[in-house]
């Protein structure tokens, strides 16, 4: 019988711990589990369990990466808490000036380059602050007050759009870095609205309160395109661009989803749910990798994180014998 080195040109190695990067394809034994594993790749996004974060909270903003996140803000109480994500532990840092909730940040940031706009306590606020990896500082504010609104780009190239101001607003604003613009209205004035994008001429808004309405933002104007599959509010999304988004969670009023929608450009597609029916989560990140964390489950408001892994992902599999 062939043996795996004469088949390969190489032996099965051990090891006490898994390879940090394994190449596709590659065999070995963890001597610690006792197990044979092999880095394959996924056929179809699924969700994992994460590091819980360490204050429970729902209204939180997310920005960053799966393994490299910020979230910030939320309640009960209205805080300003801010909590650092390395893929496996949150870690508390420096807290926003201004405690609020229901707030939007730069979907596309990092954990030492974020933006979080809006939001709200008793009133809705405008304050927008600039994170640099260590501390927020106040910068100059939206034009428009609002909470519910969604949000798109970098600390220096965002876009802030729709919203609860005085009603729900359609209201658009660029910031590039210094100060907010307005720029056109989203065709549909609404709030509890889901929003990604690159910068502040690339960018999707999609859902609200009863409403499954997309619309394409192109650095000029919206332009509708086609619904979500699922009509509901939504906060917790993930995505670089406006071709490609994930919206995860939300609902209406009580009732909570874990409903997972991928945008590919032209359509919405249903994918594998959350774990956890949940609405006004934090979450961020790609198509092919992100998180969502906190948010209001049926259970009440929770710590829990869930990690989103696409299809075609790089993922370690264990060989069991049948």
């Amino acid at each position: 019988m062939a043996e795996y080195k004469g088949i390969h040109g190489t032996k099965i190695q051990n090891y006490t711990t898994d390879p940090t990067n394994p190449i596709l394809g590659q065999v070995w034994y963890n001597e610690t589990s006792q197990t044979m594993k092999v880095q394959a790749v996924t056929t179809a996004g699924s969700w994992a369990t994460g590091g819980d974060l360490n204050t429970a909270r729902d209204g939180l903003t997310g920005d960053g990466t799966q393994n490299a996140a910020i979230v910030t803000g939320g309640s009960p109480p209205a805080t300003g808490a801010t909590e650092l994500y390395d893929g496996t532990t949150w870690t508390e840092v420096a807290d926003l000036n201004t405690a609020r909730y229901l707030l939007k940040s730069s979907t596309v940031g990092s954990q030492t380059a974020s933006l979080a706009f809006g939001g709200r306590t008793t009133p809705r606020l405008a304050n927008t602050e600039n994170w640099n990896g260590t501390s927020w500082t106040e910068v100059n504010d939206l034009n428009t007050a609002r909470s519910q609104h969604g949000g798109a780009g970098t600390n220096t190239d965002a876009l802030a759009f729709g919203g609860f101001s005085t009603a729900a607003t359609g209201v658009t604003e660029t910031w590039n870095g210094t100060s907010w613009t307005e720029v056109n209205d989203l065709n549909t004035a609404r709030f509890n609205i889901g929003g990604a994008g690159s910068d502040n001429t690339n960018a999707l808004a999609f859902g609200a309160s009863g409403s499954a309405a997309t619309e394409s933002w192109n650095g000029t104007s919206w332009t509708e395109v086609n619904d979500l599959n699922t009509a509901r509010q939504i906060y917790a999304q993930a995505g670089a661009s406006n071709t490609a988004v994930l919206a995860f969670g939300g609902g209406d009023g009580p009732t909570r989803t874990a409903a997972t929608e991928e945008w590919n450009g032209a359509s919405w597609s249903e994918t594998s749910d959350l774990n956890t029916a949940n609405q006004q989560s934090g979450g961020a990140g790609t198509t092919s990798s992100a998180f969502s964390a906190g948010g209001i489950t049926p259970a009440g408001t929770v710590a829990a994180t869930e990690e989103w892994l696409g299809a075609g992902s790089p993922t370690t599999r264990t060989i069991t014998s049948s």
